[in-house]
């Protein structure tokens, strides 16, 4: 998609939330955050997304994740609104802040502005995007999702733990890949330098071409 996208640092913008005035990059620190935007308060599946991810809160803290919500109405309107997604998510709260964009110029420059649908003014929404941030600024994965879609958090925090692996250990996780199962070993990590890198060894798939490439191992 244009504009902003994977490895491009996000901007320090200063955006006013429900936690008060932040700049991005100091909101950020030394930690992964996940920025999700949604089309606006008081609406069905945006109030599901927001109450899944304050049931989430405590696996994201775990992790050592920041949190931030985005959607154009003001902070009156989403500190009301917060008291739906609290009573459709019982014993979750919303703790984390929820940025306002009225003029919707943060979801432009976060590339989170949805082509098809509008307001009633004719102004552009924000789509179902979620970037993860990582500890250097910069966009490390970006989900974007039709108005009609909802998130699926389960695969937020998969993806999640995936970066956050790769980025530790220097390696890549298969297909429908779950915390705890074998993680794949780069094809630019030699068989010497993995028996440095993984002492607790690695099991090659031997395959038609004979290529040793599929390499797995545990982190």
């Amino acid at each position: 998609m244009p504009g902003l996208t994977l490895g491009d640092t996000i901007p320090n913008l200063e955006v006013e939330t429900t936690h008060g005035r932040i700049k991005l990059h100091d909101y950020i620190g030394d930690s992964w955050t996940i920025i999700f935007s949604h089309s606006g308060d008081f609406t069905p599946v945006c109030t599901t997304e927001l109450g899944k991810m304050a049931a989430y809160t405590e696996e994201f803290a775990r992790r050592e994740v920041k949190l931030l919500g985005l959607s154009c109405d003001d902070v009156q309107s989403h500190k009301e609104w917060i008291k739906d997604i609290e009573a459709y998510t019982p014993g979750s709260k919303v703790t984390y802040p929820i940025a306002v964009d009225p003029k919707r110029e943060i979801i432009k420059q976060l590339n989170m502005v949805d082509p098809d649908e509008k307001d009633s003014s004719g102004n552009n929404l924000p789509s179902r995007a979620l970037h993860i941030v990582g500890p250097d600024k910069k966009i490390k994965l970006s989900f974007l999702y039709p108005a009609s879609t909802g998130r699926n958090m389960d695969e937020v925090l998969r993806a999640l733990e995936s970066l956050q692996k790769a980025a530790k250990h220097k390696i890549a996780t298969p297909a429908n890949w779950k915390p705890g199962e074998p993680v794949l070993i780069p094809p630019s990590v030699s068989n010497e330098q993995a028996k440095e890198m993984f002492p607790q060894g690695f099991q090659t798939c031997g395959l038609p071409s004979k290529k040793e490439y599929l390499r797995f191992t545990q982190v």
